[in-house]
């Protein structure tokens, strides 16, 4: 017979119990920090995606994978947001077609060539043999319908053929791709931590649909910000980090000194030369006593948090709100034109981050 404790109870139901409060607390451990299972967030991310979106489960999946591995708030507004970016860019297709991708392409290529000194019928020339697929790369460029089919041409390219080197280095000029146009130099910046295998380079995971989703994830939700609203997020994936707050620091700047600046949100000089926010920064150096090294350094943390925690931002902003006797804005729309091959029209930043927001919205409105 078995024994009994002191209680008198069977060992049987005790271990019983004890499973049933070990897999509840395991249970509690897989919510997250809003108190949902993933299972209820797949849901959840299922029932706000538009309607004709193909493999809905597929896309929740690797949606909420991005969530919990960077440990980011599957929040109603952060799933959204994702789903507008990820419809605004690419309408769900993880390869989504370009139209005219293959004229843009030899264009890019005759531009490379006129550079680097080399006639373009020893380019074209070139091209007409054989790459590892058994097509010409001429061929392959004339059918080519994908960022991602693109992106493995000049890969092929760049690799097998000298003159690929000699046009495009070790430098593939795809520089965005995947569901979210995310930029392979950022998803490289950000592969620790990455949670799947990787397929080949983490170039070829961001064609993918969990690979770009995941760094299209980091690079508009992964980090930290006090705007107001997530309409200077939008704006800042297109322009990148805090360029919506720095654009607002650069009009108070604008405004104090009469220099007519860009509003762009570019904030960091990378060369040795001080840029023209900095120049015009330094004009204000006597009034708000700061010599030009700590403006130089301030303006160095443009692309952090801490931007806002230096004197450089504290003192500007605390006369440009004197001056104008309220609070200036902290943040705006950069002034920023979009320019690339794929674009055939006049677009602005600010249009694509307001044109993402009305499908946040209608998002939220679900």
């Amino acid at each position: 017979m078995f024994r009994e404790n002191r209680l008198k109870l069977p060992i049987f139901p005790l271990l019983g119990m004890a499973l049933l409060l070990l897999l509840a607390g395991c249970s509690s451990q897989k919510t997250t920090e809003n108190g949902k299972h993933p299972e209820q967030v797949r849901a959840d991310i299922v029932s706000l995606m538009p309607a004709n979106v193909a493999d809905k489960q597929g896309w929740a999946k690797d949606i909420n994978t991005a969530f919990t591995t960077q440990k980011i708030d599957p929040s109603k507004d952060n799933i959204c947001a994702v789903l507008a970016v990820t419809e605004q860019e690419s309408n769900f297709n993880a390869n989504a077609p370009v139209p005219g991708l293959g004229k843009i392409a030899w264009k890019e290529i005759d531009r490379r060539a006129g550079e680097v000194h080399i006639p373009a019928f020893l380019v074209h020339t070139a091209l007409k043999i054989n790459s590892p697929n058994g097509k010409s790369y001429s061929e392959r460029l004339d059918n080519v319908r994908s960022e991602k089919e693109l992106s493995a041409i000049f890969d092929d390219f760049i690799g097998m053929v000298p003159m690929g080197q000699k046009l495009f280095g070790n430098l593939n000029p795809v520089h965005t791709g995947g569901p979210m146009q995310v930029s392979i130099a950022f998803a490289e910046s950000k592969a620790k931590g990455y949670p799947y295998p990787i397929d080949g380079s983490i170039r070829r995971e961001v064609f993918s649909r969990r690979g770009g989703v995941y760094f299209g994830i980091a690079h508009l939700l992964g980090y930290p910000t006090h705007y107001s609203q997530t309409l200077y997020r939008f704006a800042d994936y297109n322009a990148g980090f805090y360029a919506s707050r720095n654009a607002a620091f650069q009009q108070a700047v604008s405004r104090l000194t009469g220099v007519r600046l860009a509003l762009d949100g570019d904030v960091v000089s990378y060369s040795d030369k001080p840029g023209k926010t900095e120049m015009a920064v330094r004009r204000l150096g006597k009034k708000l006593d700061l010599s030009d090294s700590n403006i130089s350094r301030d303006l160095k943390q443009g692309e952090s948090i801490d931007f806002e925690k230096t004197p450089t931002w504290q003192l500007v902003f605390a006369l440009a709100d004197k001056t104008a006797g309220k609070p200036v804005a902290r943040e705006m729309l950069p002034g920023i034109e979009l320019n690339s091959p794929k674009i055939t029209r006049k677009l602005t930043t600010a249009w694509f981050a307001q044109r993402v927001d009305e499908r946040r919205q209608r998002c939220m409105a679900k």
